[in-house]
């Protein structure tokens, strides 16, 4: 079953959620830290839930959860226990559908809805290393060895009840394709969203075009895109991905501030533009699946929500 294509089919377009980070700090929780928002999965889950239900109430069709950065060896080096830190990744899922669950119970919320669906995120390798690498993919891994780290780890994910996996960050296509194949042993489909550092390239130089060609014919992948970049790559990425793939585009920028990783702070201006303003932009090139990443909040989601569904 591809729960992206049920959706698409029914209202012509799937609104994402946006920064669950973001909106954590906004919570006062505090994030700096080698587990980023997975740490609040073990100080105080009940923050991430809530921020999966404002996301909901905002319009999001799709919620991801708080898994990014949440490894089982990064847990182990914090000093949980196996068993802790198998509970802590499958509480991830659990939240968002809970949230989600509870959501779709009232009936106000089903007009002119589709029931939200679970992402499992998968971040990259780099996010576990913590030093922004997910930004380079420079590892020194080759596919076998990525397949290795990220086995478990998806297969707990898929087990704990994801609708699919969300992966996304990634900075290098041999990630992406591992990710895949690993999306199909796990029998879920995925979306692959790679990070750019221009409007034709992914972070690691290679051109976008290269990469869902590559993705085109992986059966599990049910959509290919851009998360974590630049909104003023995001029109040309679209438009270069629409020229060589027939599978649904998804796209979540962050604001288009940038990151430090040393300090995991943000610096500079936002985008000039309205969030929502943008997305009208994405939808019209091309893109289907739209949301917002590092930076966006419920707003953000709240104006796109009314921007896609009366532009559809």
């Amino acid at each position: 079953m591809n729960p992206i294509e049920t959706i698409l089919a029914a209202q012509g377009m799937l609104v994402l959620d946006g920064a669950m980070a973001t909106q954590l700090e906004a919570r006062g929780c505090d994030i700096a830290d080698e587990l980023w928002s997975a740490k609040i999965l073990l100080e105080a889950p009940q923050q991430i839930a809530a921020v999966h239900q404002d996301y909901f109430a905002a319009g999001a069709d799709c919620a991801i959860t708080a898994s990014y950065q949440a490894t089982i060896p990064g847990f182990l080096r914090r000093g949980l226990s196996r068993e802790q830190a198998v509970r802590l990744l499958q509480d991830a899922v659990r939240l968002a559908a809970e949230a989600r669950d509870a959501f779709w119970a009232l009936p106000e919320n089903r007009q002119n809805r589709c029931r939200p669906l679970v992402a499992a995120s998968v971040g990259p390798y780099g996010a576990y290393l913590a030093d922004g690498s997910e930004y380079r993919g420079n590892y020194g891994l080759d596919r076998a060895q990525l397949l290795d780290f990220h086995r478990e780890r998806m297969a707990l994910l898929a087990q704990a009840g994801a609708d699919l996996f969300a992966c996304e960050t990634i900075p290098s296509l041999e990630e992406g394709l591992a990710v895949a194949r690993l999306a199909e042993e796990n029998g879920l489909c995925c979306w692959v969203s790679f990070s750019c550092r221009s409007g034709g390239e992914i972070c690691d130089g290679t051109p976008i075009e290269d990469c869902a060609r590559a993705l085109e014919d992986c059966p599990a992948v049910a959509a290919v895109g851009v998360n974590c970049t630049a909104p003023e790559y995001v029109r040309e990425l679209v438009e270069r991905i629409c020229r060589v793939t027939g599978k649904p585009i998804v796209v979540y920028p962050n604001s288009g501030e940038c990151y430090d990783p040393v300090t995991k702070t943000w610096h500079g201006p936002a985008d000039g533009r309205s969030f929502a303003s943008r997305a009208a932009d994405w939808y019209e090139a091309g893109a289907r699946i739209i949301g917002g990443c590092c930076r966006t909040t419920p707003r953000d989601i709240a104006e796109l929500s009314r921007q896609l569904r009366g532009q559809r």
